[in-house]
């Protein structure tokens, strides 16, 4: 018996026979061709692009009838390749310049685009690299004629166990004969975790050596909720966890809660759960979830991955549709949070030696403010609903709030002039994700509508951990007496200057740390939708007098791990039979 590790992306147990997919190379021709050819070879770089988009289109139409309008549009960002004239040109350029074969030309101009998405240091982009591959197999079967891999004709039950799954592959997946899946790579955003989601299919990713150590025809168990692969299990084994597998989905049925219903505490306290989106593509999320808008809406990724900025209206127009789409509810943009571990394609951002420490954030839109006025004046466009809220991203003393209001009323001005409307009382926000932040909240909670706090930022800088380093990965703790301290400061000083506080960081998902944020007196808890479900659980079936009460007795304590038994021994004696469900399903 084997036993491996891997990303819980979608609950439930599996357990069956493995079928192991080869990965899915493709052997590439690298050719010479004569100066003749160039036309002939840049005609089939067109014939593909044309017969993959039908493809593509076909598919997204099979998608949006079986599972849902909103699952077909994951393959927008399939389009929005084959339609990236950048890098159609690249490949033309090669075709003309290197004389090479049109098959070659283009999965190499792939690989640039690729290689440069996997230098950043963000999960989300990363992800989208499983995107592009998808689209740009697809159309090198089309140039070389061969027929895509498809499992909708699978015949038995079986766990499908491959390097990587393709979002067009999970989608295509037959239901009825899928027990589980198991991946090399991927993570917990990416396209294929929420379908495998939709479709209520267990399953774990990144397990790394999967397709090493199983073999096809293996007996595994894949558990979704822990993120566990068990390699040919004992009788027992296989007991042990077909009961599991019982409970779950009998816990899961129990676990629903109308998504039109809102958060409010046994004793009365609602509470605003909102969710952190990146791209318009994820609006469905926020209502399938049953969010009450969003609360975090990351606006760099419309800047990433082009070598122009996107223009005002470009902009505006994105940030209106998201608007429009979650109204009545709020939307907060967050303005554009470029460096760090996201950069622009754009020669004058440089290479820093620590650029978690520079150039970024506030500081560079302080320092662009062209760019910056731009972002503002589309935000601004955008909020004539009243349902807008803006917030600026890594404030580290009450000056750089100010600059950024000020260029904020540079461009109410502008408009007026020009007779365009918006919110006049549009609310701004300051992020609280710095310590500077947080120990100075009071001076600008005094020039701040409210305070959205930032955790994953505001524990790396705390503790002085980078958390995309795994040597340091473990020192990365949301329960460290530290941070909590910052939070309650930063909660409490919000409330005494008589503005809402709310949270974007993941410790708001988290159920233990949303239990002890709740007891701390948070106003709006924000996070990522599939997690929404969960949390609004948790708090129906908590009062908040429980939640205060633990708040003093974690402030005594003097390390993460005391902090999180504490709050679990706690939350069980309150929750009883219900604490399973709602903290380990």
């Amino acid at each position: 018996m084997i036993k491996l590790k891997g990303i819980a992306v979608s609950g439930g147990v599996g357990i069956g026979k493995a079928l192991l997919l080869s990965k899915d190379d493709i052997s590439i021709p690298h050719r010479k061709i004569l100066h003749s050819e160039i036309s002939r070879e840049i005609y089939r770089l067109e014939e593909a692009l044309i017969e993959t988009r039908r493809e593509i289109s076909d598919l997204q139409s099979k998608i949006s009838k079986e599972i849902g309008f909103d699952h077909g549009r994951i393959f927008e960002a399939h389009f929005l390749v084959l339609e990236d004239r950048v890098l159609i040109e690249d490949v033309i350029k090669q075709i003309k310049n290197k004389l090479v074969n049109v098959e070659y030309a283009f999965s190499q101009s792939v690989k640039k685009y690729v290689g440069t998405l996997l230098k950043l240091n963000d999960e989300y982009l990363r992800e989208r690299v499983v995107d592009i591959e998808d689209i740009s197999r697809r159309v090198l079967r089309a140039m070389l004629k061969e027929k895509s891999v498809s499992l909708s004709e699978l015949q038995d039950k079986v766990v499908v166990v491959a390097h990587d799954l393709a979002p067009s592959q999970t989608a295509t997946l037959p239901k009825e004969k899928i027990l589980g899946f198991v991946t090399d790579v991927g993570g917990r955003t990416s396209h294929t975790a929420i379908i495998a989601r939709t479709l209520g299919i267990p399953a774990v990713v990144g397990a790394e050596i999967a397709t090493r150590d199983i073999q096809s025809g293996d007996k595994i168990i894949v558990d979704g909720s822990s993120g566990h692969v068990i390699i040919k299990p004992t009788e027992n084994i296989i007991k042990e966890y077909q009961k599991k597998s019982t409970l779950y989905t009998k816990e899961v049925k129990a676990i629903h809660i109308p998504k039109e219903i809102k958060a409010c505490t046994k004793d009365g306290k609602q509470i605003v759960i909102s969710a952190n989106i990146e791209l318009p593509q994820e609006l469905s999320l926020v209502k399938h979830y049953g969010a009450e808008g969003i609360g975090l809406y990351r606006t760099e990724y419309i800047f990433l991955g082009r070598k122009d900025l996107p223009s005002e209206e470009e902009q505006y127009k994105a940030y209106a549709k998201v608007a429009k789409e979650v109204s009545p509810s709020k939307v907060i943009f967050r303005t554009i949070d470029i460096g760090g571990d996201k950069f622009l394609s754009q020669p004058e951002v440089p290479k820093e030696m620590s650029p978690f420490l520079g150039w970024r954030a506030i500081r560079f839109c302080l320092a662009s403010p062209q760019v910056f006025k731009a972002q503002l004046r589309a935000i601004l466009r955008a909020s004539v609903d009243k349902n807008v809220r803006v917030m600026f991203p890594m404030i580290s003393g009450i000056e750089e709030l100010r600059q950024a209001k000020e260029l904020l009323e540079d461009c109410k001005k502008e408009l007026r002039n020009e007779g365009k409307k918006f919110d006049e009382n549009i609310s701004v926000g300051a992020m609280i994700e710095v310590p500077s932040a947080a120990i100075t909240a009071d001076v600008l909670a005094k020039e701040s509508d409210f305070f959205s706090i930032g955790t994953n930022d505001l524990i790396q800088y705390s503790l002085a951990v980078d958390r995309g380093n795994e040597k340091v990965a473990y020192l990365y703790e949301p329960g460290h007496p530290a941070v909590l301290r910052l939070v309650k400061s930063v909660i409490e000083v919000a409330h005494a200057n008589k503005i809402w506080v709310g949270m974007c960081g993941e410790m708001s998902g988290e159920p233990i740390f949303a239990f002890l944020l709740l007891g701390m007196g948070l106003d709006s808890f924000s996070m990522p939708p599939p997690q929404i479900p969960k949390i609004k659980e948790l708090i129906s079936n908590v009062k908040l007098a429980d939640a205060r009460k633990v708040v003093s007795g974690v402030l005594e304590l003097y390390t993460s791990k005391e902090v999180e038994k504490y709050l679990q021994d706690e939350l069980r004696k309150i929750l009883k039979e219900d604490f399973y469900h709602i903290l380990m399903i």
